[in-house]
């Protein structure tokens, strides 16, 4: 529960910097008073500062208190963490404004996050071999392409206005056409790989529960490849990822209460 609220506190801590450097850096005086939140909201400029540093204290506190709890290995993967969101936000050069910020953002938030879980709660046998880590990159692979796609909506969405504001994103590289390819992609990947690890014993075969999210996938991807607008479409990456994730879960209780009845 620790961990959770930390990642909660860090994660807003992120978002927050996030739409703060935008505000800053812009040079579009429209885009800051009509698009962006802080000026949308006239929202004083002291007090996201002040909200930054309340989160990002009493998150790093919490994870301090963890590593106390269960060893320094804990201590580097919540730096390497706090460094990619940090540097994904802030700075002349932020990670969210290069062609990188998809990738950054879903290796810390996918793969990261289920490392620091499995670890945090069973760091008394944890082994760091290659054949586990293997299976916790495999199982979070999933999540990492659906966080991507998160990203990668959104620069989509923001295609135009990252132009203007010099946000040279993958869009910006490869064009909103080859992203919708690329965004189409990674939805298939990530099913594909939720049947891969079904099949090398990874996940259990509960996990047959993501045919439940398929259609709703494919709705969604419709929806987005059909029209990119923030405000309408790019919920539709977010609902891939509730749905991809909640068919998951749904498995993985399956399994949970057939193993408590099997024994």
């Amino acid at each position: 529960m620790l961990f959770f609220i930390a990642m909660i506190l860090f994660n807003m801590t992120v978002d927050t910097l996030d739409n703060y450097n935008d505000y800053m850096h812009s040079s579009e005086d429209k885009w800051k008073s009509d698009t962006n939140i802080i000026g949308r909201k006239h929202i004083s400029l002291n007090l996201i500062r002040t909200m930054i540093v309340g989160m990002i204290v009493p998150s790093a506190l919490i994870g301090l208190y963890l590593v106390f709890e269960v060893g320094l290995p804990l201590l580097w993967m919540g730096l390497i963490c706090f460094a990619i969101g940090i540097m994904y936000s802030s700075g002349p050069h932020p990670i969210s404004s290069t062609p990188y910020g998809e990738v950054a953002s879903a290796f810390a938030m996918g793969i990261m996050i289920t490392l620091i879980s499995v670890y945090v709660n069973s760091y008394q046998m944890f082994v760091w071999k290659a054949s586990l880590l293997g299976q916790i990159l495999l199982a979070s692979a999933p999540l990492f392409f659906w966080i991507a796609n998160i990203m990668l909506a959104n620069n989509i969405c923001d295609a135009h206005e990252d132009k203007v504001n010099h946000r040279w994103t993958i869009v910006h590289y490869i064009g909103v056409k080859n992203a919708l390819m690329m965004f189409n992609s990674a939805n298939v990947i990530a099913i594909l790989l939720v049947f891969y690890a079904m099949y090398i014993g990874v996940f259990p075969l509960a996990l047959f529960s993501i045919l439940l999210a398929i259609p709703l996938i494919i709705k969604q991807s419709l929806i987005f490849n059909h029209e990119q607008i923030k405000t309408k479409t790019f919920v539709c990456a977010v609902q891939i990822m509730i749905f991809g994730s909640l068919s998951m879960c749904i498995g993985f209780l399956g399994y949970w209460i057939y193993t408590l009845f099997a024994n």
